[in-house]
């Protein structure tokens, strides 16, 4: 029990650096490259190269640390992630901006791995708590990075980098002293590519898996497209509201975030069951969408977004549980992978149709957002069925 629960807070370490680190960096990131003469399309081009190297890159991940163990793997993912963080903090031209994105990127396979190595240490029916604590680490990095960086960017604009790249090599100092390896299962993976487009794609047609990797696509596009991209234009130019009450509107999403992984969650999914928690959490994400696409007041709209806050970190929970059920012990470091390049591919794409959509009316993204999650809570149905053969190894 000892070392289960030293390995479950080494791990929520991992998940609190993994976010605090982003919530430093993304904020002062546009700024910053400002300095370098970036022009906006390029800088939209350092944005999106994190997501598409993380995306090639968390199956690979994943699959090795089934192979190799979740130890090293996890090791080599967060130090790429420290050096990124230095590289930021004493690039020298623009090219070592894009450089230290797309090292991030490719290292930034650590919370599958996370994920893999609380399915190798914990029983199934306590994945849910388990899963929960890493996600309110993560909301914790939410709320807490923007905090940090806005204080730290008075003593110079490289210091919240070199502050992010330290608390991340203490992680991995911590990962390498008291980590141990769970993976009770190394080398009895299936043998094949590591890296497969056809393989990615059919996995959506798998019938154990297939339904919740799908659902993790069309969630994250629609979050991505929806409050990635149309929150601020919303907040901005619909209830005109200034920059500083929407990075307390965001702080508020993190603390609400925490709650519900710490609080709620648990005892949602315990009282109702996973399959219909997991379907009302999606029925009432998509309701909060439809109120902040029609609230014209604050109000209102702080009301959706409590909403969307409580299940959304409920949601992000309830994926990688379900997920851990559906595939057998053999294969969670590569379906954790899996799914993260499908939440990858969400991310990359949701921003881009939010604007598109925007184009045509500021709300328009909230609204979208909304009709994606339906068709979410409607595939909801078909995830953990009973009577499938879990394929063993992905």
């Amino acid at each position: 029990m000892l070392n289960r629960n030293r390995t479950l807070l080494i791990i929520s370490l991992v998940a609190l650096v993994n976010m605090l680190g982003y919530g430093i960096v993304i904020p002062i990131l546009y700024g910053y490259s400002k300095r370098f003469g970036l022009t906006d399309f390029q800088n939209g081009l350092l944005f999106s190269i994190f997501s598409i190297c993380q995306f090639i890159a968390t199956p690979i991940i994943g699959r090795m640390s089934d192979k190799y163990g979740r130890r090293p793997l996890l090791l080599i993912s967060i130090t790429g992630t420290a050096i990124s963080f230095f590289i930021m903090a004493f690039a020298p031209n623009a090219l070592f901006l894009f450089i230290a994105r797309a090292i991030d990127g490719i290292t930034a396979g650590n919370i599958p791995v996370a994920f893999a190595v609380i399915s190798d240490s914990s029983k199934p029916e306590d994945r849910t708590q388990a899963f929960g604590m890493i996600g309110s680490a993560l909301s914790f990095g939410f709320v807490f990075g923007p905090a940090i960086s806005a204080f730290t960017l008075g003593f110079g604009q490289a210091v919240p980098f070199i502050l992010a790249g330290i608390i991340t090599v203490i992680a991995v100092i911590l990962t390498a002293l008291y980590l141990p390896e769970t993976n009770k299962h190394m080398g009895e993976v299936r043998k094949g590519k590591l890296f497969d487009f056809k393989h990615l794609a059919r996995t959506l047609f798998d019938q154990n898996v297939g339904p919740t990797f799908l659902i993790t696509l069309i969630y994250y596009l629609a979050f991505a497209c929806a409050l990635i991209y149309g929150f601020q234009p919303f907040t901005l130019q619909i209830l005109h509201i200034s920059e500083a009450q929407n990075a307390i509107l965001f702080t508020l999403f993190g603390v609400v975030g925490v709650i519900s992984q710490n609080l709620f969650v648990a005892r949602f999914s315990k009282k109702f069951g996973i399959r219909k928690a997991f379907s009302a959490s999606m029925l009432l994400t998509t309701a909060s969408f439809i109120l902040m696409f029609l609230s014209r007041s604050l109000t209102l709209f702080v009301l959706g977004m409590i909403i969307l806050a409580l299940f959304n970190g409920a949601i992000q929970t309830l994926i990688p549980t379900i997920l851990s059920r559906e595939a057998d012990a053999k294969s969670q470091g590569s379906i954790m992978g899996l799914s993260a390049s499908y939440q990858s591919i969400g991310m990359i794409i949701g921003p881009i149709l939010g604007g598109i959509v925007a184009t045509i009316s500021v709300p328009f993204p909230f609204l979208v957002g909304s009709l994606l999650i339906f068709s979410c809570f409607l595939l909801s149905f078909r995830v953990l069925r009973p009577g499938i053969q879990k394929e063993s190894a992905f």
